[in-house]
């Protein structure tokens, strides 16, 4: 088990650059097992988990060829070994990662066969997968769990199209059934499906490859199925929780910061919330522009005067993956809000950390948290804390690198599998991070 050991109280001075966008990477490359042609893929993160799942897809026999460019691979699913995804080391991969199951849609949709265990990933509360197989089903596949395996195994030959009203806006849940329904027989329709930029890229790299998708970047989505698909080109988007993390950290270590090249139409209302919080955030043609916030930040109330909420949504609501960098973020501010994490009953819970740490921080429920900020006059305090998962991993390394003194943060292969390198990037900016 890696750790790493922060020296707080140091600003950070420079430009970065985010990485290609995690959430995005799982599904654009599930994708590839639609086609026996080759996919060209740029702009993907070196992180845990898309290491691990390009690995998955070499075990299942897909040719992975690394390209000069950093950040592109090649992949060509033409002699895919069906009899693999038997194994038990298949079933143990799939197991430790949580975004394998974004490979059973394409399965699925080409082959008419899949099989996926209980995932793991972040212990951040249950995580249904009702979306998934209830979908994969309205398209005609059969769905039975075995015990013995732990695991679902879902046949389906001859998919047909259907009009199906999605039980929540899943992105993955909207995803996987999207790469089942491209080849399915038919017309389907999704309606209340995600639409997260990330769900907009992987129609587009669809549509490219042959697919016929109408109505992308809304709620519903009308596809005709096809027979078959083709090789395509792909880039990522930057990821947008990263943006978010590099605003929450520029703030609270009154540091200056230029994000290059941040894609500011995909990021919805992220820099308007950050604003919210008295952060400064400046938009200077597609970089973001955070400057030295020596005089604190300020939290906003609403209108009537009332403490305010800062809650996670559908797109082009706030994503629940940033709320754990906005209370971190506002225990350094002046004023108060409430974090509502509506998603998961467990994200909240690494609050007692920074407690420890001297926040003024009180957890109303599994879901809500009041935050009291008291200025940068009252800094936090160096604490020995441990990483539950990737987006408190990165809210605790962000606590640290303001705190006054030296912390230690264990178990941070967590924050590894959504971030790239982080410790040397941000040393290389003037933090004093050290991986031990």
């Amino acid at each position: 088990m890696a750790s790493y050991v922060i020296e707080g109280g140091y600003s950070l001075s420079g430009e970065i650059r985010p990485q290609g966008a995690k959430n995005e990477a799982l599904q654009i490359i599930s994708s590839v097992l639609l086609t026996p042609e080759v996919v060209t893929i740029h702009n993907i993160p070196n992180i845990l988990d898309v290491n691990n799942l390009i690995e998955l897809l070499r075990q299942m026999g897909v040719k992975v060829a690394k390209l000069e460019e950093e950040g592109s691979y090649s992949f060509q699913a033409d002699e895919v070994n069906l009899d693999y995804l038997q194994s038990e080391q298949f079933l143990q991969r799939s197991r430790a990662l949580r975004g394998s199951i974004m490979t059973v849609g394409a399965l699925l949709g080409r082959f008419g066969y899949a099989i996926f265990p209980k995932p793991g990933g972040d212990k951040i509360g249950r995580r249904r997968l009702d979306t998934h197989l209830i979908g994969f089903m309205e398209l005609g596949a059969s769905c039975q769990y075995d015990a013995q395996k732990q695991s679902y195994i879902l046949e389906g030959k001859a998919l047909k199209g259907k009009y199906m009203l999605l039980d929540e806006a899943s992105v993955t849940g909207t995803a996987n059934i999207l790469m089942a329904a491209v080849m399915a027989e038919g017309t389907t329709t999704i309606y209340n499906a995600a639409c997260e930029p990330y769900l907009q890229q992987l129609s587009k790299l669809l549509v490219r490859m042959g697919a016929k998708i109408e109505g992308i970047g809304s709620n519903r989505l009308t596809i005709e199925g096809v027979k078959y698909l083709g090789g395509a080109e792909h880039s990522m988007l930057p990821d947008m929780i990263e943006i978010g993390s590099f605003i929450g950290m520029a703030a609270m270590t009154k540091s200056e910061l230029l994000i290059k090249d941040v894609s500011i139409q995909d990021l919805g209302i992220i820099p308007s919330a950050f604003r919210r919080l008295g952060i400064t955030v400046e938009e200077r043609g597609d970089d973001l522009y955070i400057p030295r916030h020596d005089k604190g930040y300020e939290i906003d109330t609403f209108m009537d005067g009332s403490i305010l909420t800062i809650a996670d949504a559908p797109w082009p609501g706030l994503t629940p993956d940033l709320l754990s960098v906005f209370l971190v973020t506002a225990t350094q501010a002046r004023g108060c809000v409430l974090i509502h994490q509506k998603m998961f009953e467990s994200r909240l819970f690494f609050v007692d950390k920074l407690i420890d740490m001297g926040a003024q921080i009180m957890l109303c429920d599994p879901h809500r948290a009041t935050v009291i900020g008291l200025g940068q006059k009252h800094k936090l305090r160096a604490a020995t804390m441990s990483s539950p998962d990737i987006r408190a991993g990165i809210a605790l390394l962000i606590a640290a690198m303001s705190a006054e003194g030296t912390s230690t943060i264990h178990n941070i292969e967590q924050i590894d599998r959504g971030y790239q390198d982080i410790a040397a990037r941000l040393n290389a900016l003037g933090a004093r991070i050290t991986r031990i």
